[in-house]
């Protein structure tokens, strides 16, 4: 699961433009995922400029 620090975030959008699955979205200026449709690809990750972005495994 991807989760994001919205204090970290800066809503550059380098995420959305990666992500193969459309599962990032902008919604009322705070990013949302949606985490049944994230493939886990990890892209976002790799290209987030802030580090915002994060991955909890599930237990």
């Amino acid at each position: 699961m991807i989760t994001i620090d919205h204090d970290l975030c800066d809503l550059c959008g380098t995420c959305i433009g990666v992500c193969p699955v459309d599962c990032i979205s902008m919604s009322e200026s705070r990013l949302e995922i949606d985490n049944s449709m994230c493939i886990d690809c990890n892209f976002c990750l790799q290209v987030c400029p802030m580090e915002a972005l994060k991955e909890e495994k599930d237990d």
